[in-house]
């Protein structure tokens, strides 16, 4: 009879953007060697066993002669993503006898393993964090180059399986200060850089004030993708809340987040071929979408009479509330999205209806047509129409520098103070 023939460890599972506990139960036990997956596993988390029993190898242990029997409770919870590859191979060395147990009991663990037995990273490690804070465990992973530290979560990573022959607290290292994730990001665009437009300035700084939907309306090169890229550059510093929430939605979806950690604001820029799945959330598993990834910062649609009237009519809702609600046969997934609506599209199919040089040929029908594309309820809840003009190269030429960012974001302090 095995030392230790059955054994467990805590783990997790991203679901939306929150990561869920999961125990892994291991059970060794006579009859046909292999490994037996229980729990509603994904085709991925199937795929850890060959994953597991190649890492095993690499690394120097043995891979048990008897049948393995794996159970992810709760059993009614499917289960995915790749992050159950470590916590398998722990529990399967520890009910074999083959590392220490101490110190497993405390640890919530996730990690892919390669081949060779490399520890790596897994999406998500800002929700398995918030997860081991709320459970009193520590929180055990591959070596992530994104990194976050937050207060209160006791974090290590490990780099090879090899590691554990020694026991968990031996393997696991903790983050030196130079390892931590430096936010080398590139400073925000500055208002400063754009030369005239100073009505179309003033209106998002009033957008940003108020918190605001704003559509800018112009031909092509007046500058409109400009202007909503400086955006957030004028907006207030996030709140350590907003903050978390962004980081925790980036994480999950793999997304970069140096700007984030340097305190800047999210901007998304979906292209107008975006599904109603990726705008608002949504796929198989459930993932949050472009207006949960611009939670706190700006979601700027470009064109946007060229995004299928569907897709856009979906906002409605989160523009609302703040947020999005889903609900699919295995629950209901909740995503926060608060954002900075900034719209820009041109006035007609050609693009200069209205343009002083009188280059439009469309008629008024095709005009009329073009702009019904974007539908009534979601211009209802636009609440500044701006026009933007190309401005004459030579009054370019001879004009001084407007208002920067600076300026207009201590605009944008004193009014929503005052609110």
């Amino acid at each position: 009879v095995m030392a230790f023939e059955t054994f467990a460890v805590h783990a997790a599972c991203i679901r939306g953007v929150e990561a869920i506990p999961v125990t892994v139960e291991v059970s060794l036990a006579g009859g046909i060697p292999g490994i037996q997956m229980l729990g509603i596993p994904s085709m991925e988390v199937m795929e850890s066993r060959g994953r597991i029993r190649c890492a095993m190898r690499s690394a120097g242990f043995e891979i048990p002669r008897s049948g393995i029997t794996v159970n992810l409770a709760p059993g009614d919870i499917r289960k995915t993503g790749s992050g159950f590859d470590l916590p398998i191979a722990i529990a399967v060395l520890a009910a074999d006898g083959q590392i220490p147990r101490d110190n497993l009991d405390r640890c919530l663990i996730a990690g892919e393993l390669g081949l060779d037995g490399t520890v790596l990273p897994v999406k998500g490690e800002v929700a398995f964090q918030l997860l081991a804070r709320d459970m009193g465990l520590s929180f055990i992973a591959g070596r992530s180059d994104q990194h976050v530290p937050l207060a209160g979560v006791d974090c290590g990573f490990i780099d090879h399986l090899s590691q554990l022959a020694r026991g968990m607290g031996e393997a696991a290292r903790h983050y030196l200060d130079s390892e931590v994730l430096e936010a080398a990001f590139e400073p925000e665009l500055d208002y400063a850089d754009v030369l005239g437009q100073e009505v179309a300035k003033r209106g998002i700084a009033l957008a940003a004030a108020g918190e605001l939907g704003l559509l800018m309306i112009g031909s092509p090169g007046s500058g409109k993708t400009m202007l909503a890229r400086r955006m957030t550059g004028i907006l207030p510093e996030l709140s350590v809340e907003d903050q978390q929430e962004a980081l925790c939605i980036h994480s999950v979806l793999g997304e970069n987040i140096d700007g984030l950690l340097a305190g800047h604001r999210p901007f998304r820029s979906p292209h107008h071929s975006i599904s109603t799945a990726g705008l608002i959330g949504g796929g198989r598993p459930v993932h949050p979408g472009e207006i949960s990834l611009a939670h706190g910062g700006v979601l700027f649609l470009d064109e946007l009479a060229e995004f299928p009237t569907g897709v856009l009519q979906t906002l409605r809702q989160p523009l609302e509330n703040g947020g999005i609600t889903l609900t699919r046969a295995d629950g209901t997934y909740s995503f926060p999205a608060r954002f900075q609506l900034l719209a820009a599209t041109n006035p007609c199919p050609c693009g200069y209806f209205g343009d002083p040089a009188g280059r439009c040929k469309c008629s008024p029908a095709a005009v009329q047509m073009y702009q019904n594309r974007i539908g009534g309820p979601l211009l209802d809840r636009i609440d500044i129409r701006i026009d933007v003009w190309r401005s004459d190269s030579r009054e370019l030429l001879g004009r001084e520098a407007g208002k920067g960012s600076s300026e207009l974001r201590e605009g944008v302090e004193r009014a929503r103070a005052f609110r």
